[in-house]
């Protein structure tokens, strides 16, 4: 009866010990990339269709100069993460959905370190292999944040940040993702640097 108690109780320990393990290697699978970027407005200004200063109209520009006069240039804009669970039952791993409860996030812009933020509630994360938007709100002052920049410099800036400037906006977030799992929620060891060039779980 002792030898049918412990070889159950073996069993049972060995294969939770494999769920466990199959779901921290699950979550590791995860992969991170900068998306598009959506509602950029300057100064509360729009740029969508924007490419230069005289695609402005006269009261805009106005605006934007008296803005920067007065040492303040807000920005605000749609930072939208794309996350791909790649766990959808095939290749020999299970299907598992990832449930990401937080996202601490630092950003930053020309490699200086801007503003922090998190996710304000969980994010599921289907294991279907394709990606699911992270949709971050993002709001900060570029003449406060990244001074000893001209007008000019600081609309191109703005416009890169939009995406139809001439160059790039170098736009990067380091974060540390804590996700729900069967041992409760983990996180990640170290800090992911997340940019647009391609998916990362590193």
């Amino acid at each position: 009866m002792k030898k049918s108690i412990l070889l159950i109780a073996l069993i049972v320990f060995v294969f939770t010990s494999c769920s466990i393990y199959q779901s921290i290697v699950n979550v590791s699978r995860l992969k991170f990339k900068l998306g598009i970027v959506n509602d950029v407005r300057l100064a509360n200004i729009s740029l969508d269709g924007k490419t230069k200063l005289a695609d402005f109209s006269p009261m805009d520009a106005l605006k934007l100069t008296s803005s920067l006069t007065k040492g303040s240039l807000p920005i605000s804009f749609v930072l939208n993460i794309d996350v791909k669970n790649p766990n959808d039952g095939t290749g020999g791993y299970t299907s598992t959905n990832a449930s990401i409860v937080s996202l601490p996030y630092r950003l930053f812009v020309d490699e200086k370190e801007i503003l922090t933020g998190d996710i304000s509630s969980p994010v599921t994360i289907p294991g279907t292999g394709e990606a699911t938007i992270i949709p971050l709100s993002i709001n900060f002052d570029i003449v406060k944040n990244l001074q000893d920049r001209g007008f000019q410099s600081v609309l191109n800036l703005a416009l890169n940040i939009a995406g139809t400037g001439n160059g790039s906006s170098r736009l990067a977030v380091y974060t540390k993702p804590t996700v729900s799992t069967v041992l409760g929620n983990i996180s990640y060891p170290g800090e992911l640097k997340i940019v647009d060039k391609e998916f990362r779980d590193k």
